[in-house]
Formats: C-alpha cells, sequence, structure tokens
C-alpha cells in the first residue's frame, strides 16, 4: 500500500465536496502528520517508542475518519472507505517493518524509463520484442543501480559470447 495514492484518492473525495471534503481533510492532516513524524523518526530525531506512540495515536484517528465515511449517506465515500477499511492494516506496515517505505515512490521511479519508452516507442509488436524489451530495461536499470556502465557491460556481454567465455555477472555480489 502507497500513502502517496491514498493521499491523491482522499484528494479526489476533498474535490467532490461535501461530506466527503470535510473528511478528506481531517485524513489529509492526520496523513501529513504521520509523515511528519516518520521523517522525524527515520532522521533520528525521535526515539521508537516516541514513533510507536504516535503511530498508535494516528492509527486511531484515521479508523475514526474511516468509521464516519462507512456511515456517510454519501455512498461514493461510503464505498471509498469501505474499500480503504478491507486494506487499512496493510497501510501501516511500513510503521513496523525495518526498510519498508510509506510510499512506492522509489519502486516508481525505477519503473519510469521503461514508462517513457513504452509511450514513445508505441510498446512492442510481437513476443520476442516484448521479452527482448524487458530484459534490456531490466539490465539497464539494474546497471544504473549499481553505479555500473551500461555501454561497457554490453560491450563485455557481446565479447564473451564471440569469443565463447563466461558472461560478465549482473548482479555483483556484496
Amino acid at each position: 500500500m502507497c500513502w502517496a495514492h491514498v493521499g491523491r484518492n482522499w484528494q479526489a473525495q476533498a474535490e467532490r465536496g461535501g461530506a466527503a471534503a470535510r473528511l478528506a481533510a481531517l485524513w489529509l492532516d492526520a496523513q501529513g502528520r504521520l509523515f511528519e513524524a516518520w521523517h522525524l523518526f527515520r532522521g533520528g530525531g525521535c526515539s521508537a517508542a516516541e514513533w510507536d506512540e504516535r503511530v498508535a495515536g494516528l492509527m486511531i484517528e484515521m479508523h475514526e475518519v474511516l468509521r464516519r465515511g462507512l456511515s456517510s449517506r454519501d455512498r461514493v465515500l461510503a464505498r471509498f472507505c469501505a474499500r480503504l477499511r478491507d486494506v487499512y492494516l496493510d497501510l501501516w506496515t511500513f510503521a513496523g517493518a525495518p526498510g519498508v517505505e510509506p510510499t512506492n515512490n522509489h519502486a516508481e521511479r525505477v519503473q519510469r524509463r521503461a514508462v517513457l519508452w513504452r509511450r514513445r516507442s508505441f510498446g512492442c509488436h510481437s513476443a520476442d520484442g516484448c521479452r527482448f524489451a524487458e530484459r534490456i530495461l531490466t539490465v539497464v536499470q539494474s546497471l544504473r543501480q549499481q553505479g555500473r556502465s551500461v555501454v561497457e557491460f554490453l560491450s563485455d556481454i557481446i565479447t564473451a559470447h564471440r569469443q565463447g567465455l563466461q558472461y560478465p555477472r549482473l548482479l555483483i555480489d556484496g
């Protein structure tokens, strides 16, 4: 679950006006405080116990917003809150699992090049073309994350293939 996406969905509720806007304001305010606390905790500005206390309070506060939305006469808002309630605990995974971020921004940044390539090239037109695109985009992104040269790696792969040598490794151990 990505808090950034949830925030955008609440923003859409806010733009609808009425009861949805009032509840969205409450949720978005609490979500803002959650991110402030997250950045403070991650930066070493508060202890794990303080973090846990803040999260517990925000979990209760935001659950109350959902409860109010579920009983709303606004059917769109009620359905939205019901869907969010069904995955509510998943939203909080990051709070207790080291290394888990509250948003999937990193994953989306990693995929961005592939999405832009697909848009510019109008996608693939054969199964083999799609498989090649998947593989080459994975190689490029993996090498970039490792700070390695894509051109040098591809040159080494081609040389190894032509000379019957062992291929260089995409992933470097430790």
